[in-house]
């Protein structure tokens, strides 16, 4: 019988076979069958490291880090003259009467996303807008992910008077109406970038706490926890090493969700007039202003709504590329 190959599972497997089929071995299919499962979570995971993120997820990647590219550097692009300026104006065109016409413009190849009413380009404004939505989004994700990660975990982890207190919190801040109290923080605090980050970071923080401490449950009742504290270790530890990044496979994967929501929340609070001050470029402002010229020049809301739905589907897949990738499966314990 040939030697084995120990590097991997499939091997083993391939050789059982090939040395079946020159009858170096007798026919023994329980054999074959023992082998295949003794191998089986060394091919899975094999298979696992070999397999891509997909080309859905490199665009999805390329999609976000061009969004991000494009924030960052909005004043260097401006300089350059790459993009224009997205205080500038077009002039508008005077009619005979010496009044002033409308100039906004559908989409051009001077102007890809055309002009709005005042001869704004809105490709520059969406790009400027861009800086403030994608803050918002991700600061305030952080933020609940932070304070809610750490509520759940502790809820999950251990149970009893502390958990159920934080529990009940947390449903209390779930059946409030999430746009209502995300409404009210903003009218009482004021339209800024910060205070609208605050609110939707207080909608976000019961949804991620909820998340972690389910998983916590879980995790916190097998074996190598349990043996971690039989052997006196303390729960602050038991909590960092064990249950911790065990937990953070899904808590990402639903923080990623979040961004989403996040800015598509973002978005409809412009429109019901509670998000950042007018003056700001935001989508969701850009959106609020385009809505009374929605059937004359469509284009003002479909080119940052378009964006918004870009960045929202790349944002959802790339949860799901984490959560599949990091998931840790009973095969691999």
């Amino acid at each position: 019988m040939p030697e084995q190959s120990p590097d991997s599972g499939e091997e083993i497997v391939r050789t059982l076979v090939a040395d079946e089929q020159r009858h170096d071995l007798p026919a023994d299919e329980p054999s074959l069958l023992i082998a295949a499962v003794e191998a089986g979570p060394e091919i899975a995971h094999n298979r696992r490291r070999r397999k891509g993120l997909g080309i859905g997820a490199w665009l999805a990647i390329i999609w976000i880090s061009l969004l991000l590219f494009s924030a960052i550097f909005q004043p260097l692009l401006v300089s350059t003259g790459v993009i224009p300026d997205p205080e500038a104006q077009e002039l508008p065109e005077i009619s005979g009467t010496g009044e002033a016409l409308v100039v906004a413009q559908p989409p051009s190849l001077g102007h890809l996303m055309g002009l709005n009413p005042r001869g704004e380009d809105i490709l520059s404004l969406v790009i400027e807008g861009s800086r403030r939505s994608l803050v918002i989004g991700f600061v305030s994700v952080f933020l609940g992910f932070m304070v809610g990660g750490f509520l759940g975990l502790l809820a999950g982890y251990f149970k009893g008077r502390t958990g159920g207190f934080i529990g009940s919190l947390l449903d209390i801040l779930l059946a409030f109406p999430q746009l209502i109290l995300a409404l009210f923080v903003v009218e009482v605090l004021g339209h800024t970038v910060t205070n609208v980050t605050f609110a939707l970071a207080i909608v976000s923080t019961p949804v991620l706490a909820r998340i972690a401490r389910a998983s916590s449950l879980s995790w916190s009742e097998r074996e190598f926890v349990v043996a971690a504290r039989a052997q006196g270790a303390k729960h602050r530890r038991v909590l960092w090493r064990e249950v911790l990044p065990n937990t953070l496979p899904a808590m990402l994967s639903i923080a990623l969700l979040g961004v989403a929501v996040v800015i598509v929340a973002e978005a409809g609070l412009a429109l019901l007039g509670a998000g950042v001050a007018p003056d700001l470029v935001t989508w969701g402002n850009i959106i609020q202003t385009g809505v009374p010229e929605l059937k004359d020049s469509p284009h003002i809301v479909l080119a940052p709504s378009i964006v918004i739905f870009l960045t929202v589907l790349a944002l959802n897949y790339l949860g799901d590329v984490v959560r599949a990738r990091f998931d840790v499966r009973e095969a691999a314990l």
